[in-house]
């Protein structure tokens, strides 16, 4: 493991003023969000979507530092041939790739999941590697409900992340760790501060026990925020000064930075909240955002399969990359939001 190496490329995916593009949404959520559009989740389809996004020259050379790809997408060509990696290095961002295979259900604890694709991805890093993915991402997923979450499936999730982040640095790959303690329920926003305080110390413990080298990692949190369904919603104030107490209490200083989830949040909830943090200011790691439903599903809606709609969806993607830029560096105001380019 080249240690150097990894912080030059975590820091560079935190690059102020950039972040990262999550475009890595299994067969069954893209098929999904095509069908709200209505376009045929077909390969091809899915192929023309993503090359539009990559091809959005301005917002990839401007304003994203990296792209999380399925695995489906690090294998595919552009329409001319060239491969949609060479499309987002030639835009000076960098090509990365979800390896966790789904969740499943946790033996022994109703209603909880653990995240699994840990056989063989040794094997499967160093193909991707190869391909020239320099990050990775593995999701571990955290719900929140009567007598849930529980020890168990908090540590099992946080051991998971962690073999996979040492997995990855021994492939000279980056490890984006995400534990994400989801935001469905109807619980409070102290619930969720209590939560992912949890969640986060179990997490760096396991990071400790295997060896991770914190400085070539990027960690992906939820922000501490109100269930969907909680009927007493908190201020863009207080999810900024709790989140930000929560990870000062949590997060070691030798992290290089925090990309934020979106995690069912607004697309301008997710930039009001990062924009926010970012104006409390004083923190020891670059915050920025690595989204994918808050940064696609304007380019989505305004492309709609269609090919004479690419520039409009180029835009729309533009648009909501430079205002999470504009976050990033507490930048934001409400009133840009009416400037579409």
């Amino acid at each position: 493991m080249n240690l150097a190496d990894l912080n030059k490329i975590a820091l560079a995916m935190v690059t102020p003023g950039k972040g990262i593009l999550a475009a890595d949404e299994s067969s069954g959520t893209i098929k999904k969000r095509f069908d709200a559009i209505g376009v045929e989740s077909t390969e091809e389809n899915r192929r023309d979507y993503r090359e539009m996004l990559f091809r959005s020259t301005e917002a990839m050379s401007k304003y994203v530092s990296g792209v999380i790809l399925y695995d489906e997408t690090i294998w595919q060509n552009a329409k001319d041939g060239t491969p949609l990696v060479k499309l987002i290095e030639q835009a000076g961002s960098i090509p990365g790739i979800k390896v966790d295979e789904g969740t499943q259900a946790l033996p022994a604890c109703p209603g909880e999941l653990v995240t699994v694709g840990l056989d063989k991805l040794a094997e499967r890093l160093k193909k991707y590697y190869e391909r020239g993915a320099r990050f990775a991402k593995w999701r571990a997923v955290i719900d929140i409900g009567q007598g849930i979450p529980t020890t168990t499936a908090i540590h099992v999730n946080a051991h998971a992340l962690a073999r996979y982040a040492a997995l990855c640095q021994a492939a000279q790959i980056v490890p984006i760790v995400e534990p994400e303690v989801l935001m469905d329920g109807g619980h409070d926003i102290d619930r969720c501060y209590e939560v992912t305080q949890q969640v986060l110390n179990t997490v760096f413990r396991e990071l400790f026990m295997q060896r991770v080298a914190l400085e070539g990692m990027v960690l992906k949190p939820n922000m501490v925020v109100s269930g969907k369904k909680s009927p007493k919603q908190a201020s863009v104030q207080e999810v900024a000064e709790k989140t930000i107490r929560l990870l000062k209490a949590c997060v070691p200083a030798a992290v290089p930075g925090i990309a934020f989830l979106s995690g069912g949040q607004s697309d301008e909830e997710a930039t009001a909240h990062l924009d926010a943090m970012n104006r409390i200011g004083g923190l020891p790691w670059k915050l920025t955002f690595s989204y994918g439903r808050a940064l696609q599903a304007a380019p989505q809606k305004a492309w709609s399969g269609k090919a004479g709609n690419v520039a409009a969806g180029q835009r729309a993607f533009t648009h909501r990359a430079r205002m999470n830029a504009l976050a990033s560096k507490g930048e934001w105001e409400t009133g840009l939001e009416k400037k579409v380019a």
